[in-house]
């Protein structure tokens, strides 16, 4: 069974955000967009990369009300160790998430049992705490944040236009279709 228009499960976790630990929850998501970045491990290869990426962006998605929480099932203690010695990682705003007992992981359905971490998975979760967009990938292959940016927007825009689609490369201020009988076998 697929999680898409599914409501996060209830959660509560512990995150490190500018500099402090922070009681974060699904109650913290309501209201407004939100993402989950699920990722391996701290202290690894790829995941660093991504995260910066998500820090070099992250001023575009606040713009757009999202907010960012990074998710690994490390501690809180080991990701204020990383942003503390990581030059990329010191430049991450958005909070990072611990899931140490991998309850989050497990809700979201990415965390590797085995192994104990999770999957690069990214869940964008609209004001209502529905799952709108899911991405898995394998765990040698890194995530882009500007196709993300595009994805909320798109997400955001059929929200708020129900009647229209947004086709393939669709990006802001392009036209979008909107689904009839007449439009069936033209495209």
């Amino acid at each position: 069974m697929s999680l898409l228009n599914t409501e996060v499960k209830p959660f509560k976790a512990t995150a490190f955000h500018n500099g402090e630990f922070v009681d974060v929850s699904d109650e913290s998501l309501n209201g407004q967009w939100s993402i989950f970045f699920f990722y391996p491990a701290d202290f690894t290869f790829v995941c660093p990369t991504e995260l910066g990426d998500l820090a070099d962006n992250y001023e575009a998605f606040k713009k757009l009300g999202v907010e960012i929480y990074s998710v690994s099932t490390d501690t809180h203690f080991t990701h204020k160790a990383w942003h503390d010695s990581s030059e990329t990682i010191n430049k991450l705003q958005y909070p990072m998430v611990a899931d140490p007992t991998h309850a989050i992981s497990r809700n979201f359905e990415v965390l590797i049992e085995d192994a104990g971490i999770a999957e690069r998975g990214t869940f964008v979760v609209d004001p209502d705490g529905k799952i709108q967009i899911i991405e898995l990938n394998a765990g040698n292959i890194g995530r882009n944040a500007e196709e993300l940016l595009r994805k909320v927007k798109a997400a955001q825009y059929v929200r708020a236009n129900p009647n229209e689609v947004c086709p393939a490369k669709w990006e802001e201020g392009e036209e979008t279709l909107s689904p009839s009988l007449d439009l069936v076998g033209k495209i």
